[in-house]
């Protein structure tokens, strides 16, 4: 009896967890609450894998009747933010259009001073850090979830917990 509470609670917070990072991924699109960025592709490359829409959002709300496919898309959706938040945004520099802190290792990431090197869009490295973490955060919650119900879906078929119905025969 408890696992299916369980079961039903977790299912019903894979709907938020999936809607959030829908909503997250699509603000990567706006940098600075821009749209301008989007239109002339000036953005990080990792926005563009639609992980937070795609994987981490539709395809989670599925993987309820499939959690082993939600801990694959999530896992991708946690590898890829992972991959675009080291990298770093793709912004204005000196030097023109390029990824200024590809090669860092994520250096710039604990330290701020090196973020003046964007100058265009205003914000972008904030904006990538946070928003590529949030993904991060959302994407590894619903890895956990996920795992929990196929165990619990494991639990249920191997120990013999899932409930028969039987119908009494009419004499």
């Amino acid at each position: 009896m408890g696992s299916r509470k369980c079961g039903s609670c977790l299912s019903s917070l894979l709907i938020p967890l999936a809607l959030w990072s829908i909503i997250v991924n699509i603000l990567l699109y706006f940098p600075n609450g821009q749209a301008s960025y989007a239109s002339s592709n000036k953005l990080t490359n990792y926005v563009w894998y639609f992980e937070g829409i795609c994987f981490s959002g539709i395809m989670t709300v599925l993987s309820m009747i499939f959690s082993a496919l939600g801990i694959a898309f999530s896992g991708y959706c946690l590898v890829i933010s992972a991959l675009g938040l080291l990298q770093g945004p793709y912004c204005r520099t000196l030097d023109g259009w390029e990824y200024a802190f590809e090669g860092t290792a994520g250096r710039f990431l604990t330290d701020s001073r090196e973020w003046i090197q964007c100058l265009e869009p205003a914000h972008v490295v904030e904006w990538n850090i946070i928003l590529f973490s949030i993904l991060i955060a959302l994407s590894g919650l619903q890895v956990i979830v996920c795992l929990i119900r196929v165990v619990i879906q494991l639990s249920k078929s191997l120990c013999g917990t899932y409930s028969v119905i039987i119908q009494p025969g009419i004499i």
